[in-house]
């Protein structure tokens, strides 16, 4: 039996980036900047991620679109909005094709410039995995400090959807949540399924069911998180797309943010733990 092909390093907008294909065919592009997933498609099907058309890929700033990393804060002002992993080169220290599978995990760990805006020590890495019509990705952190440490983090999904305002995002339903385009007034979610009419932004707490997306033209993607407590759902809507210098203007249409967060209350860890959150999308 021939050997199978290891993954693919390659130039993705000029930055350097791993492309995984499984041998049913499915196939992932991860960017090295940010550790960043930009591509996912199953095997048989077509493209279940929105990488802006606008996007910026100067090595320096968060790429939009795709899977950006957010650690080691999640939203919040400063120089830690939305953390600083999404915006480094990580290293590739596992990549391997097998039977049924491709997966790649990347590697990020503090420096200077770090923890120059977190004073902690830590090792985190991302771990990719496409099967089929699976794609499991796994965001862990080690604590290699000598002393506590505390953070929040996600996995800042960008579906891509023909047109958001006909797609149905159910399993939220009697869930609270914070409404972060109101002062983060609390609420419960009586719909049935939620439905993008407006600009969107709401953070789910203990969120523990399987969500499924779907709309009229087909591609309904089931989606499940372990480790992470929430679950993040954002469209910028028209005028906020308009003011996003790496989105194209009717951006917003094309996409749906479905994200796997410990958002709600930071992640404690002592010296030496470590800490997992994991995110499946299923291709129906």
């Amino acid at each position: 039996m021939s050997a199978l092909p290891p993954p693919e390093t390659c130039d993705f907008h000029g930055l350097p980036a791993l492309r995984l294909t499984a041998p049913d065919g499915a196939t992932a592009l991860i960017s090295h900047h940010g550790a960043q997933l930009l591509s996912w498609i199953p095997a048989g099907g077509a493209e279940r991620l929105y990488l802006s058309e606008s996007a910026v890929f100067d090595g320096r700033q968060a790429i939009r679109g795709g899977v950006p990393v957010i650690f080691p804060q999640f939203g919040g002002k400063g120089k830690l909005r939305h953390g600083f992993a999404r915006e480094l080169p990580w290293e590739v220290v596992a990549a391997r094709t097998g039977k049924d599978y491709a997966t790649a995990t990347l590697r990020l760990t503090d420096g200077e410039a770090t923890r120059a805006l977190w004073p902690h020590v830590f090792v985190a890495e991302m771990t990719v995995l496409i099967a089929g019509n699976r794609l499991d990705m796994e965001l862990e952190v080690e604590n290699a400090d000598d002393k506590p440490c505390a953070f929040t983090a996600a996995l800042h999904t960008y579906l891509r959807v023909q047109e958001v305002e006909n797609v149905a995002l159910q399993g939220l339903q009697g869930l609270r949540y914070r409404d972060q385009t109101d002062r983060n007034k609390e609420d419960t979610d009586r719909q049935e399924a939620l439905v993008v009419e407006d600009e969107l932004d709401r953070l789910y707490l203990g969120v523990k069911k399987p969500l499924l997306l779907s709309h009229p033209g087909g591609g309904a993607i089931a989606m499940e998180q372990e480790g992470f407590p929430d679950t993040v759902v954002w469209n910028p809507w028209e005028k906020k797309c308009a003011a996003l210098k790496d989105m194209p203007r009717d951006g917003f249409r094309r996409m749906l943010c479905v994200e796997a967060a410990a958002a709600a209350r930071p992640v404690t860890l002592e010296p030496g733990d470590t800490w997992f959150g994991r995110q499946t999308l299923v291709a129906l």
